[in-house]
């Protein structure tokens, strides 16, 4: 089954009080990153502090991020992006790094991540992740080059 997430954006009226401006249920596609990895794209800035107007809104709705740029996935690294990754069994293999903080919350399964040096973490739901501009992939399993920490 494909994932699916609601997104319920706030906003303002006219008048300056807080409203719900959209509430719509997001289908996972696919990240082209390679099989396996689909997701949702939920929000992005292009700047800080960000421009919560009405006018930014649709461009911050269909998200600035649209493609990967150097393996990077923002284009100026200024504002910020918010998106719910899903990674299947078997999925394609990517390193990479960003250049900017990333914030990974497992919510379901568990993931191994590994970095550069070869040290892989085992991370299963709850576990958090700031990951710090480093260069990582992600594996599930036996794909994990090998035997993971594990708090």
């Amino acid at each position: 089954m494909t994932m699916q997430a609601r997104r319920v954006v706030t906003g303002h009226d006219e008048n300056g009080d807080a409203v719900v401006v959209s509430d719509e249920r997001l289908t996972a596609v696919s990240r082209g990153l390679g099989a396996g990895i689909s997701g949702c794209e939920m929000w992005s800035t292009n700047r800080m502090p960000i421009d919560n107007s009405a006018a930014a809104d649709a461009a911050q709705r269909a998200s600035f991020v649209s493609h990967y740029i150097h393996a990077n996935y923002i284009g100026t690294g200024a504002g910020t992006t918010f998106r719910i990754t899903e990674f299947a069994p078997g999925h394609a293999r990517f390193t990479h790094r960003t250049e900017t903080a990333d914030y990974v919350v497992v919510l379901s399964g568990t993931i191994d991540m590994e970095l550069e040096n070869d040290e892989v973490i085992h991370l299963k739901p709850g576990d958090v992740v700031v990951q710090r501009g480093t260069v990582h992939t992600w594996s599930i399993g036996a794909q994990s080059r090998r035997s993971p920490h594990s708090s």
